[in-house]
């Protein structure tokens, strides 16, 4: 797998990847425990915890290792590429829940650009974005109409957030409002990391008459700081893996239809 970060590309070996997703399945833990659970020695796993963390994929805490510190998300070159094969799953089994027509919002965040371009032959629909990439991905088409929201736009990813942005979503009353999340604990709570970007997301939610979440696997073992909303707010929910058993029971006595995106 390669992550593009400020430092370039970086390419994570087989055990690597394992070392990280034990840390997102597991959360902070010791070198040695690494070391047992990966069946090698805790040398190799100081070496490979070193690469990581001067790659910023991993934090070394007193005593342990853990991912990077929840305040701030990961980069977005470095999600560009994270589990980029089930975005766009995901995305294409979205855009098969998409009729011609239909009138949509789409947020800030890699698995929603991944929609819009499962978006890119759609006839006649019209879609409410805070996005720049979004906006750049839709604007070819000749049979869709792109309205952008003004605000301020984050450097880091093109999305646009701030008091103008709110003001814009408002005017909308869409059929379905499309957003993704950084994070989904246990009790279905959604969380995000920037204060603005989650309050054009709630702001999504209210001016949608159908809320449709995206989010790959990796968001059940990540967490953030902001509170989003829950899961219970929304309609769909479109993810790549089977999800928790205790996600499930909440989605299913919340009525929220599940779709999980086939393998490639």
């Amino acid at each position: 797998m390669v992550l593009l970060g400020s430092l370039g590309a970086y390419m994570m070996n087989p055990r690597q990847r394992q070392v990280v997703d034990f840390l997102r399945q597991n959360g902070d833990t010791s070198v040695q425990e690494l070391a047992r659970a990966l069946q090698v020695t805790t040398q190799t796993i100081r070496r490979d915890v070193r690469s990581l963390e001067v790659a910023r994929l991993v934090a070394r805490y007193h005593g342990g290792v853990g991912l990077p510190s929840n305040v701030e998300n990961i980069d977005y070159g470095q999600r560009q590429v994270m589990n980029a094969d089930a975005k766009r799953r995901i995305a294409r089994l979205v855009g098969q829940q998409v009729e011609a027509g239909r009138s949509l919002i789409l947020n800030i965040g890699t698995t929603i650009e991944e929609v819009a371009r499962a978006l890119t032959q759609h006839r006649g629909i019209r879609v409410v974005t805070n996005n720049l990439n979004v906006a750049a991905i839709l604007a070819p088409n000749e049979h869709a109409q792109v309205f952008i929201a003004g605000g301020l736009v984050r450097t880091r990813d093109r999305g646009i957030v701030g008091e103008a942005t709110l003001d814009f979503i408002r005017q909308f009353r869409v059929d379905v409002g499309v957003i993704g999340v950084s994070s989904i604990e246990v009790d279905g709570t959604l969380l995000d990391y920037d204060y603005r970007e989650v309050r054009v997301a709630q702001a999504i939610i209210a001016q949608s008459r159908e809320v449709w979440l995206v989010a790959d696997h990796s968001k059940f073992a990540r967490s953030a700081m902001v509170r989003l909303g829950h899961l219970s707010e929304v309609d769909r929910f479109f993810t790549d893996q089977p999800v928790p058993t205790a996600l499930g029971n909440l989605l299913e006595t919340a009525q929220v239809q599940l779709f999980v995106a086939d393998a490639a």
